[in-house]
């Protein structure tokens, strides 16, 4: 990282990070560019273990994609604050922000409470929550592991 006075690298920031983003970009593998899309998440921390957990319809280019290759990367942002200057190249933004990669793969049905349950929390304050068998039947929930983790913060005091 270019700006090391930016990077954040203790683990525990960077899940309070991510707790704060409302949304997560996730770039599948695709013929000629990658294909990127925001998707709501779902993040635990478990032993060392970061998974981000994500939903989707059944059917769908992002799924046709990571059936070629679970290998994706994604990027995450939040606490964006303009911080005006004397000139327009003294602007600044104030971020919070989290990159990284991992493999992604659709889980199976026995696992796919606790994924949307993890996901629901992050939105919902750490409810508990009860799904209907037809809402199941309807979604699929993917697991991200993450290899590699980044972290970059600019606040200004």
């Amino acid at each position: 990282m270019r700006r090391k006075d930016r990077e954040v690298t203790e683990t525990s920031e960077i899940i309070e990070i991510m707790k704060k983003c409302d949304s997560c970009s996730v770039a599948f593998f695709d013929e000629d560019y990658p294909y990127i899309i925001p998707m709501n998440f779902g993040v635990e921390h478990i032993d060392g273990v970061i998974t981000l957990y994500f939903h989707s319809a059944k059917i769908g280019r992002k799924l046709d994609l990571l059936r070629k290759n679970g290998h994706v990367a994604f990027e995450m942002s939040s606490s964006h604050q303009l911080v005006a200057g004397e000139s327009p190249c003294s602007y600044t933004m104030e971020y919070e922000s989290v990159c990284g990669n991992g493999h992604m793969e659709i889980l199976d049905r026995n696992h796919k409470i606790k994924a949307l349950r993890v996901l629901m929390s992050h939105y919902a304050n750490d409810q508990f929550f009860e799904f209907e068998e037809s809402a199941l039947e309807r979604v699929i929930v993917m697991q991200l592991r993450v290899n590699e983790l980044y972290g970059k913060c600019l606040k200004r005091k």
